[in-house]
């Protein structure tokens, strides 16, 4: 897949308000700080496309994007960051859960873990609530070119581990080096072209 053109389209807090579109949607979950917003402006190809910053906690909103006209990407909060006001808190990972319970045209969620920590209950939680919908989970390392070659080795198979999955099944990224675009566009083909399960 080559990214041709990608818009900003809203932002929003409620299923309500979710665009009526049909497309296939992908959706970038982790926790605040993980790299979600940079991962998509490199997807896109497009910087600035989604806002980012340094202090987590910049997408406090769902927000919707199009790519090539009829691909939707969306940027979810990021969760379990302590430093956030507690009411602003407390209202990202009900937003996330209804947004995952609401959208008829998820086809995948790419769900990513900072390559130099571990995963824990959220990032477990996050991958059973989709899987329990049928929806699939693409787990991503982000910043990969922050750590050696052999830290990056090691933390794979501490991630894999604590996950109880393959090492083939982890997939590497880096917004500063565009490690894993490639991988990214591919799956994002590969699903959209696939009808959503369980329809």
């Amino acid at each position: 897949m080559k990214i041709k053109n990608a818009v900003f389209l809203k932002s929003t807090k409620k299923p309500a308000d979710f665009p009526a579109h049909g497309y296939p949607e992908f959706a970038f979950i982790g926790r605040s700080n993980v790299g979600k917003s940079s991962l998509i402006n490199m997807v896109a190809g497009i910087r600035g496309l989604v806002k980012t910053g340094s202090r987590p906690g910049v997408t406090t909103m769902i927000n919707f994007f199009v790519f090539n006209g009829g691909i939707s990407i969306v940027d979810l909060p990021g969760f379990g960051y302590a430093d956030l006001p507690n009411d602003l808190k407390k209202q990202f990972l009900p937003m996330i859960k209804n947004y995952i319970a609401a959208r008829k045209t998820l086809r995948l969620a790419f769900v990513l873990i900072d390559i130099r920590r571990k995963p824990d209950d959220f990032e477990r939680g996050m991958i059973e609530n989709l899987t329990g919908k049928g929806i699939p989970a693409a787990i991503v390392a982000t910043k990969c070119d922050k750590v050696t070659k052999g830290n990056r080795a090691k933390n794979a198979a501490d991630i894999c581990g604590e996950l109880g999955i393959g090492e083939d099944s982890l997939f590497f990224s880096s917004a500063k080096t565009r490690e894993g675009r490639n991988e990214i566009l591919r799956l994002m083909d590969e699903f959209s072209a696939r009808p959503k399960a369980g329809s």
